[in-house]
């Protein structure tokens, strides 16, 4: 599943190509949505709030997230698509450019008034206006018993991590990724590099060499233990078993 950095670049593409200009064509291919056109309608702005999209037409807002298999593509006029068509899910387009949302996870149109019933649940965006570390920490601190690498990625906590971010955190902060969140020391530290990393990786879409990410039975780039890799909730998460050996280390 995409980040919320690829999100945020996503958004930010969108933003730039549609923006301003006038909808010529709206096409939503999801059966409870059909009947909506959009078109003759200026689109206001795109923006992302967390891992969610939020198209802004008039008093509408064009909902959608990637989930797994998602994509957002921009095309001229005319171009060939990238995909087959049988996967677009929406398609919008400008006198001068065409967005194709391909095989998305959600797509809706909402009310604009509305667009908390989507994505008021998320705590504070990494990569948002609203971002609010104090916050955050909160949240984690709640989160009492889960274990920290699933509160990482609890988008009600902080919105924006995925399994790539959760699992480098973790080893950096020298914390096992199955620790209890309220058992963690120095949660203000780990909030702050999360926040620090996918910040420096927004405007790239080549993310850093990962540490312990991908990278199960080979050897810890620090230590050189062999990196394990367990289930944790419904993904995998790579660890050093060494380097993350203290529940409360954060060093």
């Amino acid at each position: 599943m995409p980040e919320g950095d690829t999100v945020w670049r996503t958004a930010n593409a969108l933003h730039k190509a549609l923006a301003g200009h006038v909808l010529t064509r709206c096409d939503i291919r999801v059966p409870r949505y059909a009947v909506i056109d959009l078109s003759g309608q200026e689109i206001d702005e795109v923006v992302s709030r967390g891992k969610h999209l939020l198209i802004r037409v008039g008093d509408h807002s064009i909902h959608t997230h990637l989930k797994m298999e998602g994509a957002w593509h921009i095309y001229a006029p005319g171009s060939p698509w990238r995909r087959p068509g049988h996967q677009a899910r929406i398609v919008l387009a400008t006198e001068h450019r065409v967005a194709v949302g391909f095989s998305l996870g959600i797509a809706e149109v909402l009310n604009r008034a509305g667009e908390d019933s989507a994505v008021g649940h998320l705590g504070p965006d990494l990569l948002g206006p609203d971002w609010d570390a104090d916050t955050a920490v909160d949240n984690l601190r709640k989160a009492d018993e889960q274990p920290i690498g699933l509160a990482l990625v609890d988008q009600r906590n902080l919105a924006g991590l995925g399994n790539f971010y959760r699992t480098e955190v973790c080893f950096l902060r020298g914390v096992h990724p199955f620790t209890p969140a309220s058992a963690v020391a120095d949660l203000p530290a780990m909030v702050h590099l999360a926040h620090r990393m996918i910040n420096a990786d927004k405007n790239s879409p080549h993310r850093r060499r990962p540490w312990v990410y991908g990278r199960a039975r080979r050897p810890c780039r620090r230590c050189g233990t062999v990196i394990e890799e367990h289930h944790l909730g419904l993904q995998r998460i790579c660890f050093c078993t060494y380097c993350q050996r203290s529940p409360a280390r954060t060093s």
